[in-house]
């Protein structure tokens, strides 16, 4: 049977119509985008022309003439007036989907660096020198090989917070590790608490362990501690899940009182706390407190080496008490049998080579200052904060047209993360996270890209198709 995806749930994720150019193409572009970013899943049929337009308060005119360029494109199969399914496009105008942006389109979808190509070669080679003895064993490794494990608490102890080997477990990258440590201490229905806005792929994660998001807004300047108190308190959740180190998307740091804080009221209320470090290497205005683990051994931690070292490696781990690693290590056969071992010794030879991370830090000082300059001088009216480090801005927008931009900006050289996708129901529309991974030549060209997309949302004509009354569009 074909999944559907009704008009009460699809509204919340599509913003009111601006107004600005035809309101059937605006439509169609923002369905394209839930599609190609994943929010509607693939083979799930939309609701009836008739349903979404009564959701939307549009007129049917208007949902029939989008539901027929997404057929054009390729976004939706199935004939008018039946049910349509969502697809992958084999062309689009605005986007291709998948990790790699077409030719000729910079991708500030992904805040990632590229390696660093001499480190992570001599880091292989020495893999491959130490690889022989490991050969007479039978490969699988559910924690993870010794010397990686010893090298990864090696840094935890670096940082102020004592930890063996027998503490840490080697994942397939810190997306695998989340997935495990929810399988582990949730069960279906079960409520999650998560910072708002959070990592896109942590909220698909925790639906995906069918539990529910549980949003607590961050603070005009930090965390909310009090808002966090109250929703452990009102929601008893299972689990909490937050980004203290340079926040994925906002940039900001916890401060030492703040994680204390929140690691106290995470043991009043018994909820297990996850703190996900995988941008705690990449500080950029000096490092970040000591780990939120300090203050008590039942938080577990995430680590990874995609954002400061190299995402093709896709290593992760988990930092917990010996007796959830022993757990999870028990619970991960049913998953997959470990982590590839080659991989696994060139990241205990990068983690222990002192010129990488400097020289990776200083690379995103320089682009991160020449991404502010360019937005103030082109983009004068986006206000943002300037991390302390990490990869990125979150810009805030003069006006609610997050999606509109990304799903104009491919026309004009660029792929974009919407704001809504790093939140829950469809908020932050006024926002836009904008990597500095690139090199200051690529942020130029980016830049002006994004001023030509925003200037040509600006200027966009209304068109009388599928046009409504000002009562209809509120």
């Amino acid at each position: 049977m074909t999944r559907r995806i009704s008009a009460r749930a699809l509204a919340p994720m599509l913003p009111p119509p601006s107004g600005r150019g035809p309101a059937y193409r605006e439509l169609a572009d923002h369905l394209r985008l839930l599609v190609l970013d994943g929010r509607v899943p693939l083979g799930v049929a939309l609701p009836g022309e008739r349903e979404l337009a009564a959701a939307l308060g549009l007129s049917r005119t208007t949902v029939t003439g989008a539901y027929r360029l997404l057929r054009e494109d390729g976004c939706l199969t199935g004939r008018q007036g039946a049910r349509s399914t969502t697809a992958l496009p084999g062309r689009s105008g605005t986007s291709t989907p998948g990790p790699e942006a077409p030719d000729g389109v910079l991708d500030l979808a992904y805040a990632a660096l590229p390696a660093a190509p001499q480190a992570v070669h001599a880091a292989y080679a020495a893999a491959l020198q130490d690889l022989p003895a490991h050969l007479p064993s039978h490969g699988y490794s559910p924690a993870g090989v010794g010397v990686l494990r010893e090298a990864v608490a090696e840094t935890y102890t670096a940082r102020g917070l004592p930890t063996t080997a027998e503490q840490i477990l080697v994942t397939s990258g810190a997306q695998h590790a989340l997935h495990l440590v929810l399988r582990l201490v949730t069960a279906a229905g079960d409520r999650v608490v998560v910072d708002h806005p959070s990592y896109p792929h942590a909220l698909d994660a925790v639906r995906e362990a069918r539990c529910r998001p549980v949003p607590v807004a961050l603070g005009s300047t930090g965390w909310d501690v009090e808002g966090f108190r109250a929703a452990l308190r009102q929601t008893a959740p299972t689990m909490a899940y937050v980004i203290p180190d340079f926040h994925n998307p906002t940039g900001r740091c916890m401060t030492g009182q703040e994680r204390a804080a929140i690691v106290r009221a995470a043991r009043e209320s018994r909820t297990t706390l996850v703190v996900d470090e995988t941008l705690v290497d990449l500080h950029l205005d000096g490092p970040p407190p000591p780990p939120a683990a300090v203050h008590h051994p039942d938080v577990i931690s995430i680590g990874s080496t995609s954002k400061s070292y190299w995402a093709g490696l896709r290593i992760g781990w988990v930092r917990a008490t010996p007796g959830t690693v022993a757990r999870l290590a028990a619970a991960r056969p049913s998953v997959d049998m470990g982590s590839p071992i080659v991989e696994q010794l060139a990241t205990a030879a990068l983690l222990r080579d002192p010129d990488v991370l400097p020289a990776r830090r200083e690379q995103l000082r320089v682009q991160r200052t020449a991404l502010v300059a360019l937005l103030g001088e082109h983009l004068p009216g986006w206000r943002f904060e300037v991390p302390p480090g990490g990869l990125s801005l979150w810009a805030e927008l003069p006006e609610p047209v997050g999606s509109a931009l990304t799903a104009l900006a491919p026309r004009h050289g660029l792929r974009l993360a919407a704001g809504p996708r790093f939140g829950v129901d469809g908020t932050f529309e006024r926002f836009l996270r904008l990597p500095f991974t690139l090199p200051v030549a690529d942020l130029e060209r980016a830049v002006s890209g994004l001023a030509r997309a925003d200037a040509a949302l600006g200027s966009a004509p209304l068109d009388p198709v599928g046009s409504t009354t000002s009562a209809q569009l509120a």
